[in-house]
């Protein structure tokens, strides 16, 4: 059984989809949660999803091997990245190398970089007046939302789409193609690396 590590620093809606999703696999199972923040959702959702949950701080992720030293524990073969707001320490990068995949919801590399996620992306796309966004998945480095692409998948903004209804359509995306990918990574099954969705399911 190959064995996922999801961290998470907010809500963690992708973070129980994902968990959800492999709940019945043979082959990947979610055998840990991750967070930065003690009073971070996703830790309520890994309690109703018995699934064992972990807090460090951010101190202790980029200055300790506390993180590390848990992963070896736990035997995490891949890190799943889902809405994780600090840079991980190369020494946990190396060591994963080409084992970490994180979402963007945008379309990389624009409205990427440090500071950049959620609605901000959003909003961003909807004042520079975009006419598509969409979500890319990728492998992580060592520096925010520069790894290699693995999927994008692409969505139309309509021109009186608000930065809400943007977040939804991108939410939709991630929701249905996240998991997928990971176990198509995981699995080394072929995926296409670009679709473009039209219309949506809201």
């Amino acid at each position: 059984m190959i064995r996922l590590a999801i961290m998470a620093s907010g809500s963690g809606s992708n973070a129980e989809n994902i968990t959800k999703y492999f709940s019945k696999s043979k082959e990947i199972e979610v055998a840990a949660i991750i967070s930065n923040k003690a009073d971070a959702y996703v830790l309520e959702r890994a309690q109703y999803l018995h699934v064992p949950s972990y807090v460090f701080s951010r101190s202790e992720f980029l200055e300790t091997n506390k993180v590390q030293n848990l992963l070896a524990e736990l035997k995490i073969d891949w890190i799943i990245l889902a809405g994780f707001l600090v840079l991980l320490p190369v020494s946990i990068v190396d060591k994963y190398e080409g084992r970490i995949l994180n979402i963007h919801p945008s379309l990389l590399p624009k409205y990427g970089g440090k500071g950049m996620y959620g609605d901000k992306v959003h909003k961003a796309v909807v004042e520079a007046h975009e006419k598509e966004s969409g979500i890319t998945i990728h492998k992580i480095d060592a520096n925010y939302d520069e790894g290699t692409t693995v999927f994008q998948a692409k969505i139309k903004i309509e021109p009186l789409d608000n930065a809400e209804k943007v977040a939804q359509k991108i939410h939709a995306l991630e929701y249905k193609f996240y998991p997928v990918i990971i176990e198509n990574m995981i699995l080394n099954r072929p995926f296409e690396k670009e679709v473009t969705v039209t219309p949506i399911n809201e």
